[in-house]
């Protein structure tokens, strides 16, 4: 059941990328919808599971809060190191905040975070009907969020569309993926919670630093800002209506 469910997540994974796509010529507004998804999923989704889930204090700090910052700081790290390397090899000026590397690196996390949807589903499955149900229209509801930001951080760097579709589908497969290993073994609650942290951090960086500024950049709209206070609205109903 809990695999046959994360097929729901697979399929509106890959309307959200469809959307991303289909949208091109009102560039801003994607980014803009994509940078107030991103903020919701960080602040009112990955957030608060993890400071439940890996909530130990450490000297005073939650575990899961220390990861959350050490998320940001190594995304701002990777970034400028890649930046870097890739300024020495030629690029000019204008490309150094566009480096391909990091759209994939982040793209990547996408499907990890997607896979670990599929594992909450069939995490919660083994719980019981009613809790595998609750959390799978969540999963499906914010999957797509999740299509759609993995194929505009993909491209937004520069890479090809072909990469940015491949990686599309990764993220739609990660889901079926991670349910199906339920059914091997589970994840410690606190070592999820970990990850969430630490990858929430990772994300906001990208949707603050990179996302929101391109959004605003060429196009400072009020029809942006209302896009990603609408992305960031649509996390908040989705998390309301899943508890």
């Amino acid at each position: 059941m809990a695999v046959f469910v994360a097929l729901g997540a697979f399929v509106m994974t890959l309307v959200g990328g469809w959307t991303a796509q289909r949208v091109t010529d009102r560039r801003h507004l994607v980014l803009g919808l994509a940078g107030g998804l991103m903020l919701g999923v960080v602040g009112l989704d990955l957030l608060p599971e993890a400071i439940e889930a890996a909530g130990t204090p450490v000297f005073g700090v939650p575990a899961a809060l220390l990861l959350f910052v050490a998320g940001f700081l190594a995304a701002h790290l990777v970034e400028h190191l890649l930046a870097g390397r890739h300024a020495g090899h030629g690029a000019d000026e204008h490309d150094k905040g566009r480096v391909p590397q990091v759209g994939l690196t982040a793209a990547g996390a996408m499907v990890g975070h997607s896979a670990m949807d599929g594992i909450a589903i069939g995490a919660a499955f083994q719980v019981g009907g009613g809790m595998g149900t609750a959390v799978a229209l969540a999963v499906i509801a914010h999957d797509f969020a999740d299509g759609f930001n993995t194929y505009t951080l993909t491209s937004l760097y520069g890479n090809a569309r072909r990469k940015a579709i491949a990686m599309l589908f990764a993220d739609a497969v990660a889901p079926v993926v991670g349910a199906a290993s339920t059914l091997l073994f589970t994840i410690p609650e606190q070592l999820l919670g970990g990850y969430l942290g630490f990858f929430g951090g990772a994300l906001l960086y990208l949707a603050a630093a990179e996302i929101l500024p391109e959004a605003h950049h060429e196009h400072p709209a009020r029809s942006t800002l209302l896009c990603t206070v609408a992305g960031a609205a649509f996390i908040w109903l989705v998390v309301g209506i899943a508890e």
